[in-house]
């Protein structure tokens, strides 16, 4: 799946004696009215004029119109219920230029027991961007914070560039929960479908049980593009499935996505009460989702990096792409396949080609750079450049509870100083040949060092005598992707190296 080209992220209300704007996606031909924390809702909402609260606006505007808030800081929350249509075109509720509106939820209660300081519930064609949300909180396991939330049916929604931070559950216990930005496709007939959410920032969160940023039941064809996520006390960003989300199990996972080029840092639920002194946050989650690409990712300081599982017995996730992303400095594992114990789910037909995997279980799990645990089955693993930490595991299958868990070729590991550990239905081998023939995978893989340009920085392109370089196999773009991590062609000639990065 390639991404859109979006629209500026930048506020792009337009400024009196602008004509009307065509900006990616959207033609705005209808009205703009702008709000402003010194204004009036008995004003006419003009620019000189401008409206006082952001519900007044959205309850006053159609398909076509523009919203365009003014700086400042609205203690309000604003729920979206009628949005813009295909013909008459989107409502776009935006920053104005230069200037940076607050949606604060001190004091702010929280209706239905799960609420948003922005909600879009059952609305097709909007567009929210260039707002901060912040300071949503709770002391009750019965309320659910969330910064941005949508909810219920609906297309071409897009959420881009917004700040939210400081969403928080002082609950106990993993009936505490709270989100930054979540997405719930609740119905059965329709979905959440045609969803960008782009070049967002989400921080500072204290979640409990729940994720920083979601998307579960019935949610398709969505992109998860260019956003960071950071020092938060659970996963970063979730695809979920089978949680009874959706009415009904044969629409109840998000499906038909995109995750590409986010940045996601500092994510550790050590600590948090409802886990205690466990590192079990991921950086990326694909839980009983399917038909998922996740590429061009940087994931660092985070628990888990990324993981393609399911916590459901008899479901998987399937059908996954995990390509050309850098997975470094985790305290356990780099990426995961397969449930976390034998009576929940797995993961199946989940193809892990041309990461960068380095320094990962700095907490000393033992659980490796790669890992293969429960109901795995048909997966893939190739192409990709492992450095083990100081534990020197680069390779944990610790379980053999299926004939074929992965299909393993043409990688390069390094163990550095460390005595090298390839774990294989089991059992442990400590060299690369005593590996190949005990598993009879790997027979093209290598064993050297990767040659780094800078591990302290890090930067984790190869050098041009890299043993990386030119080693891998092309297994064509539809499996590689087009690009590298960092935007260059992903093939350039026959050959392709081995790792996030081309030369």
């Amino acid at each position: 799946m390639a991404s859109v080209l979006l629209a500026s992220t930048a506020g792009a209300c337009p400024i009196p004696g602008d004509t009307l704007l065509e900006t990616g996606f959207e033609i705005r031909s209808g009205t703009v009215r702008y709000v402003a924390t010194n204004g009036s809702d008995a004003n006419a909402g003009t620019a000189s004029l401008p409206w006082r609260h952001l519900q007044y606006a959205a309850d006053h505007v159609g398909a076509g119109d523009t919203v365009c808030a003014r700086g400042g800081v609205y203690n309000e929350r604003l729920s979206i219920t009628s949005g813009g249509s295909d013909l008459g075109g989107e409502i776009v509720v935006e920053a104005y230029p230069g200037e940076q509106p607050i949606l604060d939820g001190t004091g702010l209660s929280i209706p239905g027991g799960q609420w948003g300081l922005i909600t879009l519930e059952d609305v097709s064609r909007v567009v929210v961007r260039g707002f901060e949300l912040r300071n949503y909180t709770t002391a009750s396991t019965a309320q659910v914070p969330i910064g941005l939330y949508v909810t219920g049916a609906g297309h071409g929604i897009r959420l881009i560039g917004n700040h939210i931070h400081d969403i928080k559950t002082t609950a106990s216990g993993c009936a505490a929960n709270a989100f930054g930005l979540k997405v719930d496709g609740t119905r059965l007939a329709t979905s959440i479908s045609e969803l960008v959410i782009a070049g967002n920032e989400i921080d500072h969160l204290v979640l409990g049980c729940s994720e920083s940023f979601s998307l579960d039941g019935n949610v398709e064809h969505w992109q998860i593009v260019g956003n960071t996520v950071h020092d938060t006390n659970n996963i970063a960003i979730g695809a979920i499935g089978f949680e009874g989300v959706a009415p009904d199990p044969s629409v109840d996972q998000a499906r038909d996505g995109l995750i590409a080029d986010n940045l996601v840092y500092n994510i550790s639920s050590f600590g948090n009460p409802a886990y205690g002194n466990e590192y079990a946050a991921d950086g990326i989650y694909i839980d009983g989702s399917t038909r998922i690409v996740i590429e061009r990712n940087i994931v660092h300081h985070v628990d888990i990096g990324i993981e393609v599982a399911s916590e459901h017995s008899g479901r998987t996730s399937s059908d996954v792409i995990v390509r050309s992303n850098l997975v470094y400095a985790g305290n356990s594992v780099g990426i995961s396949i397969g449930g976390y114990a034998a009576n929940v789910g797995g993961s199946e037909r989940v193809t892990i080609v041309n990461n960068t995997l380095y320094d990962n279980d700095r907490a000393d799990t033992y659980s490796g750079e790669f890992q293969i645990q429960f109901h795995a089955t048909d997966n893939v693993f190739k192409n990709n450049i492992v450095r083990a930490s100081a534990s020197g595991v680069l390779v944990n299958a610790f379980t053999a509870d299926t004939a074929n868990p992965a299909a393993m070729d043409r990688n390069l590991y390094y163990a550095g100083a460390a005595t090298p550990a390839w774990i294989w239905k089991g059992v442990e081998y400590n060299t690369l040949p005593g590996y190949v023939g005990g598993s009879g995978q790997d027979a093209g893989a290598v064993s050297a060092n990767p040659q780094f340009v800078d591990t302290a920085t890090p930067d984790l392109r190869v050098l041009p005598a890299s043993p990386a370089v030119g080693a891998g196999l092309n297994l064509g773009t539809a499996i590689v992707g087009t690009r590298d991590v960092a935007g260059q062609a992903r093939i350039q000639g026959a050959q392709i190296d081995l790792g996030a990065y081309e030369q």
